[in-house]
């Protein structure tokens, strides 16, 4: 490599680092999350969540379901482990980036859900398989429409 090419990149890096999103802990809020006891995929989704700046928990909750039920997630989207982060609920699988979409839109809505278990989804990788899903927002009433599509 060139001098020239070596100052080139010295001087990019600072650029690089100065446009970058603040998305460390300290600016997202915290995250608690609950899941049934043992389940090893909800740990992966955490690790997910930590990298994309956040500082999350993890307790087990042999009622689950009740909990679900009490925070107004719809059956139909259950999923794997459920999440506080300030007044709303993030439901499964959902992906980093798009809870801190969400988070900035602030809509009114409880939260975010990915139905089930989708392979592919943050904490369900398995090798190359995927399969499409949605991430769904869903509001107080029940009523439920699609805030992303991953094919």
């Amino acid at each position: 490599m060139h001098r020239r090419e070596l100052l080139q990149l010295a001087f990019a890096v600072p650029a690089v680092v100065l446009n970058a999103p603040a998305t460390t802990a300290s600016t997202m809020p915290a995250v608690v999350a609950y899941r049934n006891p043992g389940c090893g995929c909800c740990e992966k989704w955490t690790e997910h969540m930590k990298s994309a700046g956040f500082d999350v928990s993890m307790q087990d909750d042999p009622d689950l379901v009740a909990r679900k039920t009490k925070l107004g997630v719809p059956d139909q989207l259950a999923g794997c482990h459920t999440a506080l982060i300030g007044p709303y609920v993030i439901e499964g699988h959902v992906p980093p980036d798009d809870v801190i979409r969400f988070l900035a839109q602030k809509p009114q809505a409880l939260g975010l859900a990915v139905p089930g278990m989708p392979v592919g989804s943050p904490g369900m990788e398995m090798g190359n398989s995927t399969e499409p899903y949605e991430v769904m927002m869903f509001k107080i009433d029940g009523s439920t429409s699609t805030f992303a599509t991953y094919s």
